[in-house]
């Protein structure tokens, strides 16, 4: 015999869909705020943000402050959510481990160097990262070896503290003349424009 669902019945049998997808955001450890950019995206998805900023604050306190820390925000039905917090992006790891603040500026250019243990060690640490987790430590550090490239980072077997303070020093020197080069260019633009 057949049953016959009403409405009402009809509802409660289906269960809700949701087409929302996970918020990527990269929020500086322990400085959340409902100030833009962050505010206005939780907002749109219906998150209370000052929660949001509570809740986050709270669990990065133990974390040096301003460390970049990639979060995936996943909204449920009732308007709570899930944060799960990821360890700071590889170049962030890759930059600190070779002494610098920027990459390459231009093609070619080496802006710093790192040892085959300091990829190691990076690589054990991002291996704990959920969206890698199905990558063996090898996959890992080639994964890490291409970032290094891409970033100016060069890796080496061994790094002498000597040699690469000279290196830095000259790094330094290069980038103060490239920033006075592009500030030139950009006064004889505002030149030509006048």
């Amino acid at each position: 015999m057949s049953k016959i669902l009403r409405k009402g019945q009809m509802a409660m049998k289906a269960a809700k869909v949701d087409h929302s997808s996970k918020l990527r955001v990269i929020i500086p450890a322990g400085m959340a705020s409902a100030k833009p950019p962050l505010g206005s995206q939780l907002g749109q998805r219906n998150i209370n943000v000052v929660n949001f900023c509570k809740e986050f604050n709270q669990r990065t306190e133990n974390i040096k402050q301003g460390i970049p820390l990639p979060c995936r925000v996943k909204v449920k039905e009732n308007n709570t959510f899930d944060l799960v917090i990821h360890n700071p992006p590889a170049t962030y790891f890759l930059k600190h481990a070779a002494g610098i603040e920027k990459g390459r500026m231009c093609k070619g250019e080496i802006a710093g160097k790192i040892t085959f243990k300091h990829l190691y060690e990076i690589a054990r640490i991002k291996a704990t990262d959920p969206p890698l987790a199905l990558m063996t430590l090898q996959q890992i550090c080639q994964m890490l070896v291409g970032i290094a490239r891409s970033c100016g980072i060069e890796v080496v077997r061994s790094l002498d503290p000597v040699e690469y303070e000279e290196f830095m020093k000259q790094r330094e020197e290069n980038v103060r003349l490239r920033k006075e080069e592009a500030e030139l260019s950009k006064q004889t633009k505002l030149l030509r424009t006048v």
